[in-house]
C-alpha cells in the first residue's frame, strides 16, 4: 500500500489498552505518526507507540486544544490526520482517503475534510441520537487549521473550505457504564472552569429546561430509541451530564460570592 503524505497527530494519556488498535489502523499508509504523551504516563503507552513507528514526545498537560496544537506543530507532512487514542480509521474511511490522493484534483478545493464518528457502547454501534453522525473535521492541510475553544469542546478552526467524507471513524469509548460515569465528573469540572473564565452566568432555566430538552432531542427527535436500551441510557446520561454541569456551575458561582 502506497504511503500518503499524511502525518497522524495524536495526544494521549495512559492508553496502553487501546492505542495499539488505533495505530494499527494507520500504519502502512500514512507517512508519519506523532504522539504527544502526558509526561506522567507509565503504563507502557510509549513503548507500544514506538513499536508501531510513532515519534513520541513527553509533555505536561496543558489542555486539549493546546496539547493538540503542540502535536500537529511537530508534523512534517503536507496533510495532518488528527486522532484520539480510542479511535480507529475504518477500512471504508481508509479507502476513501486513499481515493482522494489518487485523484489530486479532488483535494484542490479543500483545506480540510470532515467525516462521521461511529461509537461503540454497550456492545452496540450507536447510529442515532446525539452520538451519530457526530461529524468532526480531522483531516486538514498543514498550516491551514488549528485547535481552539475551551477545555471541554475544543474545535478545529479551518482556514478554507471543508469537504465531506462518508466513511466512519470508529470510536471505542468506555466499554461499560461504570467506565463512562467518571467522564461526566471530568467533563463537568472542565466545563465549570471554562464557564468561570468566560464569566458565564447560569440560571434556574438552565437546570429546568436544558436537561429535559437534551433527552427529548436525543431520544425522540434524533431517533435514539432505535438504538435499543443503549440509546435510552445515552439519552438519559446526556441529560444527567447537562444538569450536572449547570448545577456545579451554580455551586461554583455561589461559592465565589461567599469569598
Amino acid at each position: 500500500m502506497k504511503r500518503l503524505p499524511i502525518s497522524v497527530s495524536m495526544i494521549s494519556g495512559a492508553e496502553a489498552g487501546r492505542i495499539g488498535r488505533t495505530l494499527e489502523s494507520v500504519v502502512g499508509w500514512t507517512s508519519e505518526i506523532v504522539v504527544v504523551l502526558n509526561e506522567d504516563v507509565r503504563d507502557g503507552t510509549e513503548e507500544l507507540a514506538r513499536q508501531r513507528g510513532a515519534q513520541v514526545f513527553r509533555e505536561s498537560w496543558k489542555g486539549y486544544a493546546v496539547q493538540k496544537n503542540s502535536a500537529q506543530a511537530k508534523a512534517s507532512q503536507p496533510w495532518v490526520l488528527g486522532l484520539d487514542a480510542d479511535e480507529v480509521v475504518s477500512p471504508e474511511l481508509c479507502q476513501e482517503i486513499q481515493a482522494l490522493f489518487t485523484a489530486p484534483g479532488r483535494l484542490e478545493p479543500f483545506a480540510a475534510f470532515d467525516f462521521p464518528r461511529l461509537t461503540m457502547f454497550g456492545g452496540r454501534w450507536i447510529r442515532h441520537g446525539d452520538w451519530y453522525p457526530n461529524r468532526g473535521t480531522r483531516l486538514w492541510r498543514r498550516g491551514r487549521a488549528e485547535w481552539g475553544g475551551g477545555q471541554v469542546h475544543e474545535k478545529l478552526q479551518v482556514n478554507g473550505a471543508i469537504g465531506k467524507l462518508r466513511g466512519n471513524l470508529l470510536h471505542y469509548t468506555a466499554a461499560r457504564i461504570g467506565d463512562q460515569l467518571p467522564k461526566i465528573i471530568t467533563y463537568s469540572d472542565e466545563f465549570v472552569r471554562d464557564a468561570l473564565q468566560q464569566h458565564r452566568r447560569t440560571s434556574w432555566l438552565d437546570l429546568a429546561i436544558r436537561p429535559g430538552w437534551r433527552f427529548l432531542r436525543a431520544y425522540f427527535l434524533r431517533l435514539g430509541f432505535l438504538d435499543g436500551w443503549q440509546g435510552y441510557y445515552i439519552a438519559w446520561m446526556t441529560a444527567f451530564e447537562t444538569v450536572t454541569r449547570y448545577a456545579k456551575l451554580r455551586e461554583a458561582q455561589a461559592d465565589s460570592l461567599k469569598r
